[in-house]
């Protein structure tokens, strides 16, 4: 009898352990285990417009990461870009992806990185939101809800830089 019971006690182990496993390969697969996303958000834009999400991504894991792509069906194309001062002059850049440190917190916000959304397919405005999915290197596809923020919002109370408004069409910006 003391046999069957210590046996029990291992399969009980071993199933435990497998158990185990399977959630973490599960985590990776999700991908919302490790990487979250804060605050996302947006500025009203008009329809046919270009518009633009910001937000800080969260690495609660060990491992780094990079994210390589975002897509929302708001929009024809949403692509990842870097805004960078040249001799004075604001331009936007496409980048193929933003490296995210373990342990860390990567912002996209206005001046710097962050998702463009081109061609937009419907109006954002004030108080709406809408999905955007985020596909990473490691922790896979990530969705979030985006809220469209009332115009001149930084998201943090701050006022963001004179001339650097990515709604609209964006004359006069270089890219």
């Amino acid at each position: 009898m003391r046999m069957r019971t210590v046996g029990i006690f291992i399969l009980c182990a071993l199933i435990s352990i497998a158990a185990g496993l399977a959630d973490g390969q599960s985590q990776i697969a999700e991908g919302g285990k490790s990487i979250r996303i804060d605050h996302a958000w947006s500025r009203p834009a008009g329809a046919s417009a270009n518009g633009v999400v910001y937000f800080t991504v969260i690495n609660d894991g060990a491992t780094e990461d990079r994210l390589l792509s975002v897509s929302t069906a708001v929009a024809d194309k949403a692509e990842l870009h870097v805004t960078l001062n040249d001799n004075g002059v604001m331009k936007m850049r496409p980048v193929a992806s933003v490296e995210m440190k373990a342990h860390g917190s990567t912002p996209l916000a206005p001046g710097g990185t962050h998702v463009m959304l081109i061609g937009l397919k419907q109006a954002l405005q004030a108080g709406a939101t809408f999905p955007l999915s985020l596909t990473f290197e490691k922790a896979g596809t990530i969705e979030t809800t985006v809220i469209v923020e009332k115009s001149g919002s930084s998201g943090d109370g701050k006022m963001d830089m004179p001339g650097m408004d990515h709604g609209g069409d964006m004359k006069g910006m270089k890219m």
